[in-house]
């Protein structure tokens, strides 16, 4: 299984059905991801990117899909594990609603903002809010944890200083606390290292 991919964009194509694909180089490798549309707005050719995927495998070919981040990933796969949710309505429900919406609406059971994605009718989007709201429920603090965080820092940058903080043995609520902490400093929030947000991380946890 392929976590995550870190590479160069070589190039984004637009396909039918509002399907959006992004060919990333990884080592001299160009693979391509589905993702989408709303993250092709930050996506630059010749940047230097990290995308989450998640990878399924079908009858005719594998898929290769791409999130901006390990959550948006991760609620994908909730969704898709959902009765009568395909991996193309998973899709449309993250990009017309965003990660934030789409599990505040989710949680609270509003069928009504689930139904504004298309090809989300009242049924579906009632199945969605019953089978998800349990396994969501905790995990909405989360969510607002990283839309916090990422209103000066990008969302990859937060998951990929949290994974290497998980990795080092920290606690998912240590590590939120000490993004939250680091966010409010004006020399920090805005810088692209993840290295220095790193250093500064474990700075700020061995105080």
């Amino acid at each position: 299984m392929i976590s995550y991919l870190k590479g160069t964009v070589a190039g984004i194509h637009r396909g039918t059905g509002n399907r959006v694909t992004l060919i990333l180089e990884v080592n001299q490798i160009g693979c391509e991801l589905q993702i989408p549309p709303r993250m092709e707005r930050d996506l630059r050719a010749g940047a230097s990117v990290q995308v989450f995927t998640h990878l399924q495998v079908r009858e005719e070919q594998p898929v290769l899909y791409g999130f901006a981040s390990a959550a948006e990933r991760d609620l994908f796969r909730q969704l898709i594990a959902v009765s009568g949710v395909g991996a193309q309505l998973a899709i449309s429900l993250l990009d017309t609603l965003g990660l934030q919406d789409l599990v505040g609406a989710i949680v609270t059971g509003n069928t009504r903002m689930l139904a504004k994605t298309r090809g989300v009718g009242s049924k579906t989007a009632e199945r969605i809010a019953l089978e998800l709201k349990t396994k969501l429920a905790q995990w909405c603090s989360e969510i607002g944890d990283l839309a916090l965080l990422s209103a000066g820092s990008s969302p990859a940058l937060c998951e990929d200083v949290e994974i290497t903080l998980l990795a080092l043995g920290y606690t998912s609520s240590e590590v939120m606390e000490a993004l939250r902490a680091l966010n409010a400093d004006p020399s920090l929030s805005n810088s692209p290292d993840a290295e220095e947000w790193i250093r500064a991380a474990i700075t700020w946890l061995s105080r």
